[in-house]
């Protein structure tokens, strides 16, 4: 995150843009505020892809399908222009870590985060696919970890570029990594693609390197054609569910229905989110995460961002309690729900963070007035099992 420049605007339909989140190969994407106070991230799309004639029809139709995912795991589609000078849209902002910095940071996840992100992630492809829609390009960057659960993002616009960049370069959207084979080669892409996904981004999760071992794209590529997953480190009881994720042949890959039942309890996601999810360490780093949001003020054009740049190694800093004069007359602060929920920027001392509550991302709101992959290794591990979902 950092702050906006001369080249950024500093409104996007009735959005305030704060700061810069990040740029992609379709667009920028913002920390904006909607005029009710509410923190949300907003994707602005090159002007190449605007210009391309096809491009606003099919990202309409995009975004009318993604509109209409409702399951909690997902960032949700606010509101979109397919229409402007440089079709824009904005989503619910999570406040959280990616899983990539997560694990860059802290490394992989224990066993029953892995368990949590496996029953989220199937559960939000579940209601992508229901919609009508294919992410197209799940990843760990587009995998965020919140205090209550994990939520996948960036999708709805994927399908809409695709045509574009194709035809302006002749290349394949997608990660290299965690694509399918299907994508690779050009095939017919389908909800089987995302499984193909989940299962290299779990075993990112949980091993700290993707199925298919390190190198540059083409190698990776090949790997993924050709040769079979390494998977000798994952726990005995995801192995066979991400063996069968990565099957070839899309046919043979289970649903994400499948994949919920195979590591989920019957209560599902919010069930293994309600007894706590993130091992401490990652508590810490997300409640700062959310914190920095308070510092994120309005800025007058011209006039540089007084909050700092939060950048992945700020996650890494312990956090210091606030200070604050003793007021006679004012009732006892509320007390935080743990020991990482006490940090806070000084000028908000009083603002608890509530407890996770599954189905609901929390940010914190605006301050009253005054006031990123790890490295990956190639191993070898006999094939996999079958996986034969209950």
């Amino acid at each position: 995150m950092r702050n906006i420049g001369p080249e950024d605007p500093r409104e996007v339909g009735g959005y305030r843009i704060l700061r810069v989140l990040g740029a992609g190969g379709m667009g920028r994407v913002y920390v904006g505020r909607s005029r009710s106070g509410r923190i949300v991230a907003v994707k602005v799309v090159l002007p190449g892809l605007a210009e391309d004639p096809g491009f606003r029809g099919r990202f309409r139709r995009e975004v009318d399908a993604a509109r209409r995912v409702g399951v909690t795991w997902t960032a949700p589609v606010l509101d979109a222009d397919p229409e402007a000078e440089q079709p824009w849209l904005v989503t619910g902002y999570v406040a959280g870590l990616s899983l990539s910095e997560a694990v860059a940071l802290h490394g992989p996840l224990p066993g029953d985060a892995v368990r949590t992100l496996s029953a989220g992630l199937a559960e939000a492809l579940g209601g992508i696919h229901e919609a009508g829609v294919v992410h197209r390009d799940l990843k760990p960057s587009n995998v965020m970890l919140s205090l209550d659960g994990p939520r996948v993002i960036d999708f709805g616009i994927s399908r809409a570029a695709d045509a574009s960049v194709l035809t302006r370069t002749g290349m394949t959207v997608g990660s290299p990594g965690f694509m399918s084979p299907e994508q690779i080669e050009g095939s017919d892409i389908g909800p089987p693609t995302d499984v193909f996904s989940l299962g290299a981004v779990l075993t990112f999760a949980a091993t700290g390197a993707g199925p298919f071992g390190e190198g540059d794209a083409q190698a990776l590529l090949f790997r993924i054609l050709t040769q079979e997953p390494r998977l000798h480190a994952l726990p005995e009881w995801l192995r066979p569910v991400i063996a069968a994720c990565l099957a070839k042949n899309p046919a043979d890959r289970p649903t994400p229905s499948d994949v919920l039942t195979a590591v989920a309890p019957a209560g599902g996601t919010s069930e293994l989110v309600a007894g706590g999810w993130l091992p401490p360490d990652l508590i810490t780093a997300v409640s700062r995460r959310a914190i920095a949001l308070l510092e994120l003020e309005d800025e007058p054009d011209g006039v540089p961002a007084t909050a700092p740049d939060l950048t992945a190694a700020d996650a890494r800093k312990p956090a210091a309690p606030p200070i604050t004069e003793p007021n006679p007359g004012a009732p006892p602060p509320l007390a935080p729900t743990s020991g990482d929920d006490a940090v806070r920027p000084e000028h908000a001392a009083t603002v608890p963070v509530p407890p996770p509550t599954a189905g609901t991302v929390y940010v914190p709101p605006p301050p009253a007035p005054g006031g990123a992959p790890a490295p990956e290794s190639v191993a070898s591990t006999p094939p996999p099992t079958a996986f034969a979902p209950p």
